[in-house]
């Protein structure tokens, strides 16, 4: 769940200290992907490691990553300072080790799901979109809260974490669900889950940022309107998708160079016995005997192993011997040929 703080609630946090929930969150983690048959999708392990990271700073990273002061999320700043990382940090950052867990279990639930079903690509843009829009909301309903109503208190408020994300997650994984779950124990239809779960966690923990879960909510029906309207990749994914296949480039090579290499196989003197296929699945520079699948070089027009003449060329070879007479060798002659060349 999203946190917020007043000035006094404010702390530095980091130093590496762990209790008992991160190595408990490490081996939900450790569970989920290494199930047989698991998925294992790269882009949610991804931000669990970067949210575990950010909050733990281990060695050189305590020095480069901001505080959590520099980076929590105020509506004030961002708008009267531009103060972008604010923006773009405060989800990655988590206030106290149960804020983390709870938070990073939930990514590790709903990531799984989302990312198996839509793809790594689309996830991250998705990903992407969401963080961007419930931060731009939250930034436009604490400046209207302010306007219309001169009420200050969210709008001067600092908070912190990655529910804002989750609850779009969850809206987006829910959309189009006929299913019921069980909620703190209410049984509901799951497409209402998210809005529920705002109120419940409003009431029981009032510490929370209430607008950055709403956003977040608002921000996950906004994706679904986009999409449903678009009614295809949007730019975010297709922008992402071209990155990803220029970065893999060099794999794609690599695996096409050994897949090029394997179809090649085992050559024996200039050829190979292989299955029955068709021409054009037969290596560059060879040609496959229709008798008894031998790979031919071209240079030679008479099946090494079976003495069986080209296909292709017979109606050639043909004409040779109708114009030239002596064009074409006899049966006799080729198997002459063949008995000198296997006893030398």
């Amino acid at each position: 769940m999203g946190s917020g703080m007043s000035r006094g609630r404010r702390r530095s946090f980091g130093a590496g200290a762990s209790g008992g929930m991160l190595p408990l969150l490490a081996l939900q983690v450790l569970i989920e992907y290494g199930r047989a048959g698991a998925s294992r999708p790269p882009v949610t392990a991804a931000l669990l490691a970067a949210n575990a990271l950010i909050y733990l700073r281990p060695g050189a990273l305590d020095g480069i990553l901001p505080s959590l002061t520099r980076v929590s999320f105020n509506p004030r700043l961002i708008i009267e300072y531009g103060d972008l990382v604010r923006f773009f940090l405060s989800p990655f950052y988590h206030l106290s080790e149960s804020h983390l867990f709870y938070n990073m279990t939930s990514l590790l639930w709903k990531g799984i799901q989302l990312e198996t079903s839509m793809g790594s690509v689309e996830f991250a843009s998705m990903v992407a979109v969401l963080l961007g829009l419930s931060q731009g909301i939250t930034l436009l309903l604490s400046k209207g809260l302010l306007l219309l109503g001169d009420y200050t208190a969210y709008y001067n408020q600092y908070a912190v974490g990655f529910s804002g994300v989750l609850f779009a997650m969850k809206v987006v994984l829910n959309a189009w669900s006929e299913d019921f779950v069980y909620l703190h124990g209410m049984v509901i239809p799951a497409k209402y889950a998210a809005w529920v779960e705002l109120i419940l966690i409003q009431v029981f923990i009032p510490g929370t940022s209430f607008l950055g879960h709403l956003s977040g909510i608002l921000a996950g029906l906004v994706f679904l309107w986009l999409k449903r309207a678009l009614n295809g990749p949007d730019p975010v994914t297709l922008l992402m998708s071209s990155i990803a296949k220029v970065v893999t480039w060099p794999v794609r090579f690599a695996q096409n160079l050994l897949w090029s290499a394997h179809s090649q196989g085992r050559f024996t003197g200039q050829g190979r016995v292989g299955r029955r296929q068709s021409a054009r699945d037969t290596p560059r520079g060879l040609w496959r005997c229709s008798a008894c699948t031998y790979d031919n070089s071209v240079s030679t027009d008479i099946c090494e192993m079976c003495s069986t003449a080209r296909e292709d060329h017979a109606f050639s070879q043909r004409q040779d011997h109708q114009a030239g007479g002596n064009g074409e060798l006899s049966v006799d002659e080729i198997r002459r040929r063949r008995l000198q060349r296997f006893d030398r």
